[in-house]
């Protein structure tokens, strides 16, 4: 079996449950790499697949010395795949897409381009999306928005998983929950220079998608937890202990006034609702900032025990001698 030198390119895919995409996308996949003509590998990582997926991959892989497949003890998720994929990757740019045939592999030398141009993640446009308007379509340009409108990072899809990432760009993220939908906006927040391509989007073939609408729910959590990194993750005092003192605060303006309600007015105020609220405020504000110093000192521990620093370089240019 002939083998190759060290790839430039590392195409990693997550798969599922797909033996009817497995040959055309390996041949599709293979006759775009080698068009391009650029040292390249294929990381097929399967994610416990129940078919005969794996069992097809194995033969190709005979056949196919730059394709490696990884298979998972189970299913354990898209971005659990993808992570495993990155870890495996050794080339300078990594290309990610999925294995439904719906990604073109001909679109792979529009992202090369970007990375060429200074790039650092270039996320693919499905600008045609060949899908329902009602359960696919829509809800993905609203959650786009969401998402851009939240991190800053502008993309009309966040969903297309055609995307080309600079493999030390991605040696800075890590991946946990389901967060491989959001990797542009982690990849921008350690400095990493985003842009986005239009790229063709085909009718799934095969089987049907593995995700429903009901990972909406899922998005917002991950959303929510992508800002709290990008914005707190070295400062969670800052939101925890803000929040805890306009509580704090409210409640303790609230309780003035009805002691003067109580002193001046001679007012019963023992029965009144507000009186609990005040209390309430004032104890969810203390526990609010309590939180916030209990935060601080978890990320000081985890960057400390680590050695882990609170920025990313980009490059050092040596000094020069006078």
């Amino acid at each position: 079996m002939q083998q190759f030198d060290q790839p430039d390119i590392s195409v990693v895919i997550p798969l599922y449950n797909e033996e009817e995409s497995i040959p055309a996308l390996h041949q599709s996949l293979t006759a775009a790499l080698e068009s391009y003509g650029h040292p390249y590998e294929i990381i097929i990582v399967d994610d416990g697949s129940r078919d005969r997926s794996y069992e097809l991959l194995a033969d190709l892989a005979q056949r196919d010395s730059r394709l490696s497949v990884i298979r998972l003890r189970r299913n354990f998720g898209q971005t659990a795949a993808f992570a495993a994929g990155f870890d495996h990757a050794r080339g300078d740019v990594v290309i990610t897409m999925d294995a439904d045939l719906q990604n073109d592999p001909a679109d792979i030398p529009k992202l090369m381009a970007q990375i060429d141009a200074g790039f650092d993640i270039v996320s693919g446009w499905r600008k045609d999306r060949q899908d329902r308007l009602l359960d696919r379509r829509l809800p993905s340009v609203l959650a786009n928005r969401l998402i851009s409108n939240v991190t800053d990072v502008r993309l009309h899809d966040y969903g297309c998983s055609l995307k080309a990432y600079r493999g030390d760009i991605l040696k800075e993220v890590r991946l946990y929950g389901e967060l491989h939908r959001f990797m542009p906006a982690l990849a921008a927040q350690i400095g990493g220079r985003v842009t986005e391509v239009p790229v063709n989007h085909r009718a799934r073939q095969f089987g049907s998608s593995k995700y429903g609408i009901g990972r909406t729910v899922r998005v917002v959590l991950d959303l929510i937890t992508v800002w709290f990194l990008g914005s707190y993750s070295t400062r969670p005092l800052h939101v925890f202990g803000g929040v805890g003192l306009a509580f704090f605060g409210l409640g303790l303006l609230t309780g003035l006034y009805l002691t003067f309600v109580k002193i001046a007015e001679g007012q019963d105020i023992g029965g009144r609702p507000l009186l609990l609220l005040a209390a309430l405020l004032i104890m969810v504000g203390v526990q609010l900032v309590t939180m916030g110093l209990i935060a601080e000192m978890i990320i000081r521990t985890y960057h400390e025990s680590q050695k882990k620093p609170i920025y990313v370089v980009r490059e050092v240019l040596p000094a020069h001698s006078p």
